[in-house]
């Protein structure tokens, strides 16, 4: 019930460690210093220790002098903290990373219980009429207030498989409950996730609308590292899944992704979307993008689009949908009328 700045305990207790302290302190005040002590000193410990975000690390039995002296500045360290954090909560973006692993592992976890997907649609060009959604992830979070805080988070704690199979759930639950009549659903995943092996199971809650969703592989994050990738496809596709390269133009491989996805779809990064009617070399780029995209019998999605001008532009440069605030922001639900407008 009462606010700290700094806490010492032991490492061995009866019914709770050092680092499960840790752990539950880091839920109820993320900067609050912890001084853990020892009586049977382990480098493992130590280390793990050190991971999880403690101020200090001690051995016994302790001199009262060298103790008071942390103890002192592990207050000093939480008040400095509490400072910066509410300065970056006024004047900055409003993000704060917390640091440690106990930090990132609990704010994780408040995420994860938060998590809901929101849905923009993707229009045809030219008719501007709904061709599908895609999910994007949503956090209530105020530590990682963004799907890319969220990754980075599940990225330092190796829980990316947690975060991938939570999205696909409550993409199903979202289909099973208000089913966005033929349209199609573009969900994203990590490269890591096609290491999963829930994913391409039959029994996963996403199977059963295989046949309408589309898997986007962000070009972000190198397929390098991932072994026998069109083996982990070729399964994917086999359930019905069809398949995406996202953000064509900001990654790695380039053509490599091509030959190791063979997507259906290649979306073209905002970055290269963004004031395109202004830049020829943006244009003579996606004008090459998008025939030899056509000629591998593949549709080009731009997203990000936002502006008159962009569509206009895009739609004269060939590509089949568009994507982008200028049609819908992502919202809850499967509102398809949003996406009937015209960009005129």
């Amino acid at each position: 019930t009462n606010r700290f700045d700094a806490i010492l305990s032991d490492i061995h207790m009866p019914s709770m460690t050092g680092m499960q302290l840790l752990c539950v302190v880091r839920e109820r005040d993320p900067d609050v210093q912890v001084v853990l002590i020892t009586g049977r000193p382990e480098v493992r410990t130590a280390a793990a220790a050190v991971e999880f975000g403690a101020f200090q690390y001690l051995m016994k039995p302790v001199d009262g002098e060298q103790l008071r002296k942390v103890m002192s500045l592990a207050v000093d360290a939480c008040r400095a903290a509490r400072l910066k954090r509410e300065f970056v909560e006024e004047f900055g973006s409003g993000v704060f990373r917390v640091g440690d692993r106990a930090g990132v592992e609990t704010a994780l976890d408040r995420a994860l219980s938060s998590l809901w997907m929101a849905y923009q649609p993707i229009v045809h060009a030219g008719s501007h009429e709904t061709f599908a959604c895609e999910a994007l992830m949503r956090s209530e979070e105020r530590a990682l207030p963004n799907p890319g805080a969220v990754l980075e988070a599940a990225t330092r704690t190796s829980r990316l498989h947690q975060v991938g199979r939570t999205v696909r759930r409550l993409v199903a639950s979202d289909i099973a409950r208000d089913d966005p009549a033929n349209i199609l659903l573009f969900v994203n995943l990590h490269t890591e996730d096609l290491q999963d092996p829930e994913l391409a199971s039959p029994d996963s809650p996403l199977a059963r609308y295989a046949p309408r969703v589309v898997l986007e592989v962000t070009e972000r994050a190198s397929l390098g590292r991932i072994r026998d990738v069109p083996e982990h496809i070729t399964r994917l596709r086999e359930l019905g899944y069809q398949i995406a390269l996202d953000d064509l133009g900001a990654g790695y491989a380039g053509l490599s992704s091509f030959t190791q996805l063979e997507p259906d779809f290649v979306k073209l990064d905002m970055s290269l979307v963004r004031d395109v009617h202004e830049s020829a070399i943006k244009r003579r780029l996606i004008r090459a993008m998008v025939e030899l995209s056509h000629d591998m019998g593949k549709l080009v999605i731009a997203e990000g689009v936002e502006t008159p001008a962009e569509q206009t532009t895009l739609e004269a440069l060939g590509c089949d949908l568009l994507q982008g605030y200028l049609f819908a922001r992502p919202a809850k639900g499967f509102n398809l009328e949003m996406a009937k407008v015209t960009a005129a």
